[in-house]
């Protein structure tokens, strides 16, 4: 797999969020998980600890809330915390955890731009190259943002770069999780690793099974990153 730089791709980001943002103020969305964490610890960096704003949305009783904070109490930085069960639960028409998913999403990213206008701020994705790719996100849910910073870095290079930045330990370590259902994680969801998938992306031989299902994968979600198509009249 390729070998970046990580300090250069480091001022890379800073440099991109500060022409991209200019005196606005920035809202993230802070999940417990090493994308967002890498994502405020580059915003901080780029814009100083005053204008980032973190927003903690758990549904109920979220079992890694601890992280979270850890992450804004590191950064200093200030955070709003809105628990997201009451919304989320009005909204349910099924018995449907993939439904009811993507309702937890949209519900979060609405909450993100209440406060980003608000606070004549801007709100920042934490979408990485890899989930990018597969379409691992929600449209408008967590797909909807104003700047990706870390869309350009797949997720075994957010490991390497979360240790570069210093990053609590036990964020990178623990198994990546959109936080969606009790006990679940990305890797089962895909059916296959981070590192096979980020192998695929970069024309590496992986097991020609899995090869075929990221594939697939990357067909099936090509609507997600792409604006609705318009008929032309």
């Amino acid at each position: 797999m390729r070998k970046i730089n990580l300090s250069q791709v480091e001022q890379k980001i800073i440099d991109g969020i500060k022409k991209y943002v200019g005196t606005k103020n920035v809202f993230i969305g802070i999940s417990g998980g090493i994308d967002s964490a890498v994502t405020a610890f580059l915003c901080v960096k780029a814009l100083g600890k005053k204008r980032v704003f973190g927003v903690l949305m758990p549904y109920g009783r979220q079992s890694d809330i601890f992280d979270s904070i850890s992450v804004v109490n590191q950064l200093n930085i200030k955070y709003f915390k809105k628990d997201i069960k009451p919304i989320v639960d009005q909204y349910k028409i099924a018995d449907n955890r993939f439904v009811n998913a993507n309702i937890m999403a949209r519900t979060r990213m609405t909450i993100l731009y209440a406060y980003a206008n608000h606070k004549n701020g801007l709100v920042i994705g934490t979408t990485n190259k890899s989930e990018m790719a597969v379409g691992y996100f929600t449209k408008y849910g967590d797909g909807g943002c104003d700047l990706e910073p870390i869309a350009n870095l797949y997720k075994t290079e957010i490991v390497e770069m979360g240790k570069y930045l210093n990053i609590p330990k036990n964020i990178i370590t623990k198994k990546p999780s959109a936080g969606l259902w009790n006990d679940q994680t990305d890797e089962d969801e895909f059916g296959f690793t981070y590192a096979d998938l980020d192998k695929s992306l970069q024309d590496e031989h992986i097991n020609p099974e899995i090869e075929v299902k990221i594939q697939d994968l990357i067909k099936f979600s090509e609507h997600k990153r792409c604006l609705p198509p318009v008929i032309s009249v």
